[in-house]
């Protein structure tokens, strides 16, 4: 007879489906479905921490899920920072270490700011998600800017 027992995620896929909400409520304008709050994500001692020579003066560490969501929510809606926001995240690495997952992603941020400027920024994302029973929530988060460029005006024509 079969079990009525739920079926588990492997640890690595609970960890990546974190990372990719995270990302999905940093988007602007959020997905129409996309519901919930950053600080949801983060374990009680959780430090974010932008690294590198562009990251760390600009970012610096936050610790705590409600510090960590303030902090980013300063430049989302209804704050005028970002016009329009996406992150793609490349294919990563994780490994499992008992109840911890840690992987390194590339990241790409696509974004138009209030004043019409516009710019592309790779980042290097390292993570460390602690999981409890069958949900991951991110204990440490670090980014560095490795690469950006401005990005010109899109043209949009008709023939």
């Amino acid at each position: 007879m079969p079990s009525t027992n739920a079926v588990s995620r492997p640890p690595e896929q609970l960890a990546q489906e974190v990372l990719t909400r995270y990302l999905e409520l940093c988007d602007v304008p959020r997905p129409s479905d996309e519901t919930g709050s950053l600080e949801d994500l983060f374990t009680a001692d959780a430090v974010w921490e932008g690294v590198g020579p562009l990251y760390s003066a600009r970012f610096g560490r936050t610790t705590g899920p409600e510090e960590i969501a303030a902090m980013l929510s300063a430049h989302l809606p209804p704050n005028p920072h970002f016009r329009a926001n996406v992150h793609l995240l490349h294919p990563g690495t994780t490994y499992v270490d008992g109840d911890e997952v840690r992987g390194r992603w590339l990241m790409q941020q696509l974004s138009r700011y209030d004043t019409g400027a516009a710019e592309l920024v790779v980042a290097r994302l390292e993570l460390a998600f602690r999981i409890d029973e069958d949900r991951a929530r991110i204990s440490h988060f670090r980014t560095e800017r490795v690469f950006d460029a401005g990005l010109q005006e899109a043209l949009v024509t008709t023939r």
